[in-house]
């Protein structure tokens, strides 16, 4: 999920945001339901290609093999530092790299053929005006195709992750870290897409597993890069051992302890202008 924590525990080497996100979440988490997505590509060889919230390029990836070598292929983010990862990993393919807001949208009305966007709606502020702005650019008969994740009890391994640091943080909880499981509402991703003038919608819940070589290794890179272990580290910094060998353990006993293997659960939305 988004925006994992960069922080770490004094005893501990600091844990670069970028990398962890890619080396650890893009395969426990995205890379699954990058492949997916792409499978339902079908463009044109004269075709544009929009990707939104590219991050560092574990979708973009998956995009490439599946669109012809002739089709224009732009592939943005809000974050500068994740777009430069995804641009050094890919610097051999055709990709036109753009910094963009998904709520401003720097085309022309009716300029794009597929929008795509994995994981990255449930940060926008204002989800209507975003859609809006996806609609404008979409060509008569373009597709929106994106991802969002379902309920976080139905992502199994970031809800133990969860449940876990809720024990150590005696505040009330930030809505902030619910913001990766915000848009798991069917009817409600109707009534945006509908609003904004989108046809054709369907959505579909897509089940999956996080699948990670063990429990140890799945806790660390939870740990290490989870939002919400951030907070614990700055109020209690002597539990991030213990919290690491208990989620271990909680995991082990629930997904196995090599592998890992947890369910979670994303919803596939597809609409046309």
């Amino acid at each position: 999920m988004n925006d994992p924590s960069t922080e770490s525990a004094p005893s501990e080497q600091p844990v670069n945001r970028i990398v962890h996100y890619d080396q650890f979440f893009g395969p426990l988490y995205f890379e699954p339901y990058a492949i997916e997505v792409a499978n339902r590509i079908d463009v044109a060889g004269d075709s544009v290609v929009l990707e939104i919230a590219a991050g560092t390029g574990i979708v973009t990836l998956c995009i490439l093999k599946n669109i012809p070598a002739s089709a224009k292929f732009i592939a943005s983010d809000i974050d500068e530092e994740m777009l430069a990862e995804a641009k050094k990993k890919l610097k051999h393919f055709k990709v036109e790299w753009q910094i963009i807001d998904a709520q401003q949208l720097p085309f022309s009305d009716e300029s794009i053929d597929l929008i795509i966007c994995c994981f990255g709606y449930m940060f926008v502020q204002d989800k209507c005006k975003a859609f809006t702005e996806a609609y404008r650019v979409l060509k008569p008969g373009g597709k929106l195709l994106f991802t969002t994740w379902d309920k976080l009890e139905k992502n199994t391994a970031s809800h133990t992750a969860r449940k876990l640091a809720e024990n150590y943080l005696h505040e009330p909880i930030s809505t902030t870290y619910d913001l990766p499981v915000s848009m798991h509402d069917e009817v409600e991703i109707k009534e945006l897409l509908k609003k904004t003038g989108f046809s054709g919608i369907s959505i579909e819940i897509a089940e999956m597993y996080s699948v990670c070589e063990t429990a140890k290794k799945a806790a660390c890179g939870l740990v290490d890069g989870g939002l919400i272990f951030r907070e614990i580290r700055q109020q209690h910094p002597e539990s991030i051992d213990e919290i690491k060998a208990k989620l271990e353990n909680e995991l082990s006993q629930k997904f196995g302890a090599a592998p890992m293997k947890a369910s979670m659960s994303a919803l596939i939305s597809e609409a046309r202008k």
